[in-house]
């Protein structure tokens, strides 16, 4: 089940840039770049499990790419190279349980202390826009990407993780500047390649900015 769920994120990965592959000559106009900051936290809908706390703050780079224009909609190609703080504790120490450790009151201990954890992600989505009137539009982004997070916690093992996001928001144009507000959702996991991998879930608010080039 693991190999099947690891190739079928290679896949998505892979069409994701197929566009940029199919084009001999990426067309300037379609492409933005930006930056993207943000809060999210695990006490909020439709999370708010009373086992953990998770806070985090966003900083992303944004490279964005129009592939397709139908009428009133957009398809597009949606690249975030990021850099995440988050802050973790567990509260539940009945969470670590006998049978997971012979150390596990120690392992308790460490956890039920307040954890920073620095991420580094690059998120690879699809964008799906919807023009609203004149220089507004809402859209719908989803995506998966790598992951790296210096730390553990009792509900996700330090190292190589992905970082699944899905969000909607709207978007104001103004001449070659795009202004974003963003209502996402987020699951970190690691696909059972390592233990724990319970992963952590946010509910995020993010605003960003995008230039035209």
């Amino acid at each position: 089940m693991k190999n099947n769920y690891f190739s079928l994120l290679l896949i998505v990965m892979a069409y994701a840039t197929l566009p940029f592959v199919g084009y001999a000559q990426i067309k300037k106009e379609n492409l933005k770049i930006g930056f993207i900051t943000g809060t999210g936290t695990q006490n909020s809908f439709p999370f708010n499990l009373e086992s953990y706390t998770h806070e985090i703050t966003f900083y992303k780079a944004r490279v964005n790419y129009t592939f397709k224009e139908k009428r009133k909609w957009a398809f597009e190609i949606n690249l975030e190279p990021g850099f995440n703080i988050a802050e973790h504790q567990l509260l539940n120490k009945y969470f670590i349980k006998p049978t997971d450790s012979d150390n596990f009151r120690e392992e308790r201990e460490i956890f039920l202390q307040k954890r920073t954890i620095n991420e580094y992600v690059l998120d690879i989505g699809f964008l799906v826009r919807y023009s609203v009137y004149k220089n507004v539009s809402a859209f719908a982004i989803g995506g998966v990407g790598p992951m790296i997070g210096d730390k553990e916690t009792a509900r996700l093992a330090k190292g190589f993780a992905f970082s699944d996001i899905f969000g909607m928001g709207i978007s104001y144009e103004i001449n070659k500047i795009q202004l974003d507000f963003r209502y996402s959702v987020r699951h970190t996991s690691n696909l059972e390649f390592k233990k724990p991998n319970n992963g952590h879930n946010t509910t995020n608010i993010e605003l960003g900015i995008l230039f035209q080039l």
